[in-house]
């Protein structure tokens, strides 16, 4: 049970730093935590030390990147995709296993790589590989995953979702905000974007799932993103939990089982009602 909890749960993290790059420094203030210093954000993680099971799905190459597919055992095409996005340690052998879980409920899940390859293993290779991030490439990487459910042949999905946690959560509103086609967005705890007339651009149903004692993502923030979201006629839902940031990461001091269990329980029911229902 605490392996199935884990592959649920495994949660992306984010953190960025200041630089004389002016590259990083545009990609760090994408993802960087509204109201805590960048030692605090990192101190709130720690490495992945659970070992996860054997995969169950294949590697392959979208755009010149990286990639992982797991489909669901039995099902032919058509079928609904979900995008998984990696948390900010890349995608690492626990990101695959958790598409492998994603594809178990039914879905051709497609997990991207954003960090070209990088794997980390500490803190600051993850701070690092996070800054190395371009917000147009990245987008660029996810709208190419999205338009491979759609087309290739052993999936033609027919309606498509994100789903990610901090950083992935981060980069799955990106995606929603840049992919009109896309059909559902889940964000773990990511940095939100809180301008009315940028979120007038969402075309997805949007699950945000947030903790009260984050001390990361503002409740007021949280806030505006409904408000914004609402105020242009979108579909919004806000799940709050009385809990901390990366409550849903196993391998983090404040993981919540509680809470993240709750939350993988909304958000089965959202992406079944999203691409399914």
């Amino acid at each position: 049970m605490k392996t199935y909890m884990f592959a649920l749960t495994v949660v992306a993290l984010a953190a960025a730093c200041n630089s004389t790059d002016d590259r990083h420094s545009d990609a760090a203030s994408v993802f960087h935590p509204t109201s805590v210093s960048e030692e605090e954000f990192v101190a709130m993680h720690s490495p992945p030390d659970n070992v996860a099971p054997p995969r169950t799905g294949t590697r392959i190459q979208i755009g010149g990147t990286n990639a992982y597919l797991s489909l669901p055992a039995g099902k032919t095409a058509p079928m609904p995709g979900v995008i998984v996005i990696h948390e900010w340690w890349g995608l690492n052998a626990n990101i695959e296993h958790w598409a492998d879980r994603i594809a178990a409920e039914g879905y051709a899940a497609l997990a991207v790589d954003l960090y070209g390859g990088i794997v980390a293993e500490n803190a600051n290779q993850a701070s690092e590989a996070m800054k190395s991030v371009d917000k147009e490439r990245a987008v660029t990487t996810m709208r190419a995953a999205v338009k491979f459910l759609e087309t290739d042949p052993r999936i033609l999905a027919p309606r498509t979702a994100s789903i990610g946690w901090c950083f992935g959560g981060a980069q799955s509103l990106n995606l929603a905000l840049a992919e009109p086609t896309l059909d559902a967005a889940v964000i773990y705890y990511g940095r939100l974007v809180t301008d009315p007339k940028a979120l007038a651009g969402v075309q997805a149903r949007v699950l945000g799932i947030f903790g009260s004692r984050d001390k990361s993502i503002t409740t007021e923030d949280i806030a505006k993103f409904e408000s914004g979201l609402r105020g242009a006629g979108k579909d919004v839902t806000i799940q709050m939990y009385d809990a901390e940031h990366a409550f849903a990461n196993p391998s983090s001091a404040r993981y919540d089982q509680g809470s993240a269990a709750e939350a993988w329980k909304v958000a089965r029911a959202f992406l079944k009602s999203a691409l399914v229902d």
